[in-house]
């Protein structure tokens, strides 16, 4: 029988290019705002990704800073579909949009806005 260890780092990480971007997105707001991180039954699949700027972190919220400062507050409820997820910032072309590499979806909708697990 072995024990497990949690270390907040492993449940979801934040490339250079999405870091950045959630810096923009939190110029002029107050010290404790941050970026939000939870799912929402949704979609033909099953869940979607919910990307906040929250004011602080919520009761149960798991709170992390990331590299640049930003501080990222991630949805405890939502651990089990999104542990392991690696959020970037990818470009096609002219536009830019949120990455989400999650290792547990086993399933995506045509339109890439939900998805479901294993």
């Amino acid at each position: 029988m072995s024990v497990e260890t949690f270390k907040p780092e492993d449940s979801v990480s934040v490339t250079a290019a999405a870091q950045e971007h959630f810096r923009g997105q939190l110029q002029g707001q107050q010290d404790q705002a941050g970026i939000r991180l939870s799912i929402k039954e949704s979609g033909c699949t099953g869940y979607m990704y919910v990307v906040d700027i929250a004011d602080g972190p919520e009761a149960e919220d798991l709170s992390m800073q990331l590299d640049n400062g930003v501080k990222l507050y991630v949805d405890t409820q939502a651990l089990p579909v999104i542990r392991g997820t690696v959020i970037d910032m990818t470009r096609e072309g002219l536009n830019h949009t949120l990455s989400f590499n999650n290792p547990n979806v086993a399933e995506e909708c045509g339109c890439g806005e939900s998805f479901s697990i294993s």
